[in-house]
């Protein structure tokens, strides 16, 4: 079998990067052993700012509008609903905070996703004396459902190969890289944390970063928006709400803890003043890099040999974007940005 592209893992990652694949008319094959928890597991939040300190994603301008093509796209082919458009509410603490907040949204940058308009809680299950401030623009995405559906598509297609990549079986000849039987111009790994075991790329400094989520049944809550205080509360269907996220540095473990339970739960009573029963435990490790920005590149040696990783806790909103920068250093030569090139760790 000869195609142009090999990809090992679909994730966020992948996916976004086969999305390139597929505009450009690319042949490939997806590698997936569903070892990949951190993109099921994920809450799918997108939002532009970061709310502990009132300040704009990286590149979020530039992100947003990509993500918001390649999940309405999905949406119409897989035909299934992915993207649920949600407004966040942050809640303040102090009035210095709210005065934070009104510092912040004249900021050029955060202007148009900010809102001036103080939210007062009417909610007695909220626990908000101070009230909220709401970010525009935002969202979730749906990731369990997307990754289900992308590797039912890819299979239907006979581009998916379920089962373990193994890295010693790959061989690289002149321009062409070859695996049993198919040969293929280039690969991209997008393992996630499984990078770890990749031989070709173990000098690059992934961080394993174990993230836990709660979800909820609080039939008293009633709340229509995200809640953002000490933890995310995220609605879904029938009086349920996802409660997240812990993080464990350094935890390799795909194993729900009693000990994030805990915490999350403990957070949680601060921020709502109503009963919930916890009905489900998930955990998965994020594949996330000190300095917060992806792993991108070429390997040293072998010139067809590429890596996409690192997204860390924003994986739906930089996954798209990333993915274009990739395919267009491959494909075009045109150089990656500065803060996402591995190249960045030669030093």
């Amino acid at each position: 079998m000869k195609v142009d592209y090999i990809v090992v893992g679909i994730g966020l990652a992948g996916i976004g990067f086969c999305e390139q694949l597929r505009a450009n008319n690319k042949t490939f094959v997806v590698f997936d052993d569903q070892s990949q928890r951190s993109s099921i597991v994920a809450g799918g939040l997108y939002n532009p700012v970061v709310l502990k300190r009132f300040t704009p994603v990286w590149k979020s301008d530039e992100q947003l509008l990509l993500a918001s093509s390649l999940y309405s796209n999905l949406e119409k082919r897989l035909k299934v609903k992915l993207d649920y458009k949600i407004p966040v509410y942050r809640k303040f603490t102090s009035f210095e905070e709210q005065n934070d907040w009104y510092t912040a949204s004249d900021k050029p940058q955060l202007t148009k996703y900010l809102s001036t308009s103080l939210i007062r809680n009417n909610n007695n299950a909220v626990n908000a004396p101070y009230g909220f401030g709401e970010v525009k623009y935002t969202g979730r995405i749906a990731v369990k459902k997307m990754v289900k559906a992308y590797k039912h598509e890819l299979n239907q297609e006979g581009r998916l190969i379920e089962s373990e990549f193994k890295h010693s079986m790959l061989h690289v000849i002149n321009s062409d890289v070859t695996y049993n039987h198919i040969k293929a111009k280039n690969i991209v790994f997008t393992e996630g944390y499984n990078m770890s075991k990749n031989p070709f790329f173990t000098d690059l400094p992934l961080l394993p970063t174990k993230g836990e989520l709660l979800t909820i049944h609080a039939p008293d809550l009633e709340i229509d928006y995200v809640l953002k205080g000490p933890v995310f509360l995220i609605p879904l269907k029938h009086h349920n709400y996802l409660v997240g996220a812990t993080y464990g540095w350094g935890d390799t473990s795909n194993t729900i803890s009693e000990s994030a339970k805990i915490e999350l739960s403990d957070k949680l009573k601060t921020l709502i003043n109503c009963p919930f029963e916890v009905v489900d435990q998930v955990a998965g490790v994020r594949p996330t890099v000190k300095d917060r920005r992806p792993l991108v590149g070429r390997h040293a040696t072998h010139g067809n040999l590429y890596v996409f990783n690192g997204l860390g806790t924003r994986g739906v909103m930089i996954a798209p974007y990333v993915a274009k920068q990739l395919f267009e250093y491959i494909e075009f030569n045109t150089p990656l940005d500065k803060d996402i090139d591995i190249k960045r760790f030669d030093d």
